[in-house]
């Protein structure tokens, strides 16, 4: 291998360390911005989780430019099933972009349940599923299941749209 490559792959590596320093930075200084009343029964609080994820990140990025500064390199993919030599299928990226954007445009006015149910439906079929009735059904359990998941299980009320009532 030429050192060339070698240090190419390196900056690359180093970049990446650096991206995720950045994204340490950013989330710790959003963290520091939040404006949360202190409580009395909850001594941990939101403002902890983005500490921690943060604080994290950082200590990623460090460790990740010292291997890469000490010599240590990514190993190239080869454990999967994954044939390197064909390239990237940019009609699947894009279709998966599509529903995204989708989900984005439909959820205030369609609410999750629908939004989420053709995000779901449409990743499938993206991804090459052709059991369209199957994967319609379990799109809309996951739908629903994230639906009250988030309801019930956090508190957080996502948008029901259309079904407003009905959920």
């Amino acid at each position: 291998m030429s050192s060339l490559h070698s240090r190419t792959v390196d900056r690359s590596e180093l970049g990446i360390a650096a991206l995720l320093g950045a994204v340490g930075i950013i989330v710790l200084f959003d963290a520091v911005g939040l404006n949360v009343p202190v409580s009395q029964t909850d001594p941990v609080g939101p403002r902890t989780l983005p500490f921690i994820v943060g604080g994290l990140l950082l200590v990623c990025a460090v460790l990740l430019a010292v291997n890469v500064i000490r010599g240590g390199r990514g190993e190239a993919e080869g454990g999967e099933d994954v044939d390197l030599s064909h390239p990237s299928d940019w009609r699947t990226i894009l279709l998966l972009l599509a529903f995204f954007i989708l989900n984005i445009v439909l959820i205030d006015f369609a609410g999750w349940v629908i939004s989420g149910t053709i995000l779901f439906w449409g990743s499938a079929w993206s991804l090459g599923s052709r059991h369209y009735i199957r994967d319609g059904i379990v799109s809309l359990l996951l739908a629903l299941g994230t639906f009250y998941g988030f309801y019930v299980g956090l508190g957080i009320r996502l948008p029901a749209g259309l079904l407003e009532g009905v959920l």
